[in-house]
């Protein structure tokens, strides 16, 4: 059995469907991680929501931020984006089947055969496994409850910024919800800086990717990750960046995770979509 982690598919299905090609990908005998964001920006979100529900066990995907923003877009109260392309999901016969099927996705994904985190965009660095772990499903269990409708309506904002575990309420859930699904960088003692989307280098001075921030609690881990395009794929501090940016006209990335050193499989893409790149 092949296990792979795969990057975020962003609507680009037919993409998707040629990399799984070159992967020789079986449902019956491999697994595939999606790394978030299944959908938006891409032509054919529908099509790859139904696809990856459809593969049922040998599939598990961690929600992102264009996960949640559908969420949010499907209860009327998703923010404004400069395009999206979730009409056709909103509009579907199976749209109430597909929004509970999304809701019940983790947060994180934890494999301890293969000592392997998955997650959409990073962990805070004050967070260990099992504070994650902890995290993940007190979030979880908000959007799986009967009461998530009120907390997609509240879940936006950069505030606050430093993990405590003192933290309740909506604070709470609003930064365990930015860490998993918005995060690229951070100051040295930890707090979040929300803003940048830059590859390294044309971040705010002082500030550093969440994954190279100095004694973080969570590095003995391999983590794999999506969300940053501007960062590109490759493997950096025990972390595995999977965005290539396909929807920009960049690559689809797959990465084996079985065994001793991580293989690596891209597709070229054409899909290029002038938008924001939040």
């Amino acid at each position: 059995m092949a296990v792979y982690a795969i990057g975020d598919v962003q609507g680009c299905f037919d993409e998707l469907q040629q990399l799984l090609q070159v992967m020789d990908f079986d449902p019956q005998r491999d697994r595939l991680w999606f790394c978030g964001d299944l959908v938006n920006r891409g032509p054919q979100s529908l099509a790859t929501l139904r696809f990856v529900k459809g593969l049922g066990e040998a599939a598990v995907a961690v929600l992102g931020n264009h996960d949640l923003h559908l969420l949010a877009k499907a209860e009327g109260c998703g923010k404004e984006l400069k395009k999206d392309t979730l009409d056709a999901i909103l509009n579907a016969p199976d749209r109430d089947e597909l929004m509970t099927w999304l809701r019940h996705r983790p947060l994180l994904h934890y494999d301890a055969e293969l000592g392997c985190i998955m997650v959409h965009a990073g962990l805070a660095p004050q967070w260990d496994l099992a504070t994650a772990q902890r995290c993940a499903r007190e979030l979880e269990a908000k959007l799986r409850g009967p009461d998530y409708h009120e907390f997609v309506r509240v879940m936006y904002g950069n505030q606050p910024d430093r993990w405590s575990d003192d933290l309740q309420g909506i604070d709470r859930l609003r930064f365990i919800t930015n860490v998993f699904t918005r995060l690229r960088y951070c100051y040295p003692d930890g707090r979040l800086e929300l803003t940048a989307k830059g590859a390294p280098g044309t971040q705010q001075a002082g500030t550093l990717p969440w994954f190279q921030v100095p004694g973080r609690n969570n590095a003995a881990h391999r983590i794999v990750f999506g969300h940053w395009s501007t960062l590109g794929v490759g493997e950096w501090n025990n972390a595995l960046s999977l965005d290539g940016g396909c929807l920009w006209g960049g690559c689809l990335a797959a990465v084996q995770l079985d065994q001793d050193v991580p293989v690596w499989t891209t597709l070229d893409c054409d899909a290029a979509v002038a938008a924001d790149s939040d």
